[in-house]
């Protein structure tokens, strides 16, 4: 009954936030909380919740402090030198930036936090997707699956619990790895070029006359504050088999997620290059506090929410000395904190719920009991391919802590090596990072002001393809 219960409650709750029914955070809290009582559990709701957001608390301390500190490092144009080389690249082309896009998203995921590359990359690509009209989900997706790929290396998170469960090295699960990611990442960004065309056709591209790059680059990165949002001397040319410019709202994929208001404007002049924000002669100092930062999380010096926490004060008080600057940086970047560690604490009740009640070992009790005996000898390619149902719909704790060793053990009664079942356990990590389980895809959505519903309807197919590529690759090298 458990089972059942349990695989209803997320599928309802998918059901209402793809169909727009019901908001993600209100459906987080509600659904689970309704299917707790229906398993006579409702007078223990209570504990399940504050178990749930005490283990979600250091992910929500982290993402707050970590959006202050990078909203501060875009304020002061840490990152307009990689907007420009993007730029560069990009030349106006809505294929190019959706290539971009997969390119920026898996250098900055080097850094093994999802949270962290999506404040990156929606920071810089946003006014390019908006200047050019293009469908916002396609951005969300794309950085979603480059990042899930990346998210295998061993600081990562994945392939450290992998390692842990199993009682195994890391190195030893990820270098053999290695050639089976690198074609899921070359997947991806296949995948990114072929949006892009689908969009340049869609679109049209940007031609600008007789100015240069320089200038080009200045009108996008300006866009929506005044001078650039008036055209700049761009204008629509139709590609070859494109529909121009009157195809806009065609082919959306869900919509670009928000109509261009005071919202988006506030995000667009984020990278204006004549922002009053800037501090070019401190560029240095802070490019060096953002690099000791990241090796610190690398080497695990601390908790992460603790760095975040010291570099945010340290960015604030640094760049700007002044209270009321302060205080006008932390007002500037108080909605997303918001919305983010809202939504973190919405989903500690999805998760207190399904862990307390007992659904989630149930539930994977139960599709591990369905494997039939033939499977065995071939229970690493089983885990691949389970890994991404259970990796989606459940934490990464819970599937390398409680799945994991008990499909490990069914496999070595067969002869399969626990590092075959943890190099499997990786493949789901490209889907997993669009869990609405996982904070960081909240902070992708909501920067990107796409609602959860139209990402999840677009990214899941993508990254389901882009999982069974890895697991082809694995099996095909022969590390799986």
């Amino acid at each position: 009954m458990l089972t059942i219960l349990g695989f209803a409650m997320i599928a309802t709750f998918l059901a209402l936030i793809m169909t727009k029914k019901m908001s993600p955070i209100a459906a987080l809290v509600l659904i689970p909380a309704l299917f707790c009582v229906a398993v006579g559990k409702g007078a223990h709701l209570g504990d399940y919740v504050i178990d749930g957001v005490s283990s979600l608390a250091p992910t929500a301390a982290m993402l707050m402090f970590a959006i202050v500190y990078f909203g501060v490092m875009i304020d002061v144009g840490l990152f307009d030198p990689v907007v420009r080389g993007i730029l560069r690249f990009c030349k106006a082309d809505p294929m190019r930036v959706v290539v971009g896009t997969a390119v920026l998203a898996a250098i900055v995921s080097l850094d093994g936090d999802g949270s962290t590359t999506f404040m990156i990359t929606v920071s810089a690509m946003y006014p390019l997707y908006k200047r050019l009209g293009m469908s916002l989900v396609v951005m969300t997706g794309v950085a979603a699956m480059a990042n899930g790929v990346m998210n295998t290396v061993p600081w990562g998170g994945p392939t450290a619990r992998a390692a842990t469960a199993l009682k195994l090295d890391a190195a030893d699960i990820f270098v053999p790895m290695i050639p089976a990611l690198l074609v899921g990442l070359l997947g991806v960004l296949g995948l990114a070029y072929l949006l892009g065309l689908r969009e340049r056709r869609r679109l049209g591209a940007l031609r600008l006359g007789e100015e240069s790059v320089e200038t080009k680059e200045t009108v996008l990165v300006g866009a929506g504050t005044g001078a650039g949002a008036g055209g700049g001397g761009l204008e629509k040319r139709p590609v070859a088999g494109g529909g121009g410019a009157d195809d806009v709202d065609d082919d959306r994929d869900g919509g670009d997620g928000g109509d261009g208001g005071d919202g988006d404007g506030d995000l667009l002049k984020g990278l204006d290059p004549n922002r009053p924000t800037l501090r070019p002669r401190l560029y240095w100092f802070n490019a060096l506090l953002t690099g000791t930062l990241i090796t610190a999380m690398i080497l695990e010096l601390l908790p992460i929410p603790v760095l975040f926490l010291l570099g945010a004060a340290l960015a604030l008080s640094v760049n700007y000395p002044r209270l009321p600057d302060q205080k006008a940086r932390i007002a500037a970047h108080a909605d997303n904190v918001l919305n983010v560690s809202g939504m973190v604490f919405a989903a500690a009740v999805f998760t207190g719920v399904l862990q307390g009640t007992g659904m989630v070992d149930h539930m994977a009790g139960w599709l591990v009991d369905t494997v039939p005996e033939g499977l065995g000898p071939h229970m690493a390619l089983v885990t691949g391919v389970l890994s991404l149902p259970l990796t989606y719909f459940m934490s990464n704790d819970g599937f390398y802590f409680g799945v994991l060793p008990v499909l490990a053990e069914a496999g070595a009664a067969h002869g399969v090596t626990p590092l075959e079942m943890a190099r499997a356990s990786l493949v789901g990590q490209p889907l997993h990072m669009s869990s609405p389980l996982v904070p960081a895809v909240y902070v992708l959505v909501g920067m990107a002001r796409v609602e959860f519903g139209d990402h999840t309807r677009f990214v899941v197919k993508w990254a389901a393809l882009t999982c069974l590529l890895i697991l082809a690759a694995g099996i095909l090298f022969g590390t799986i």
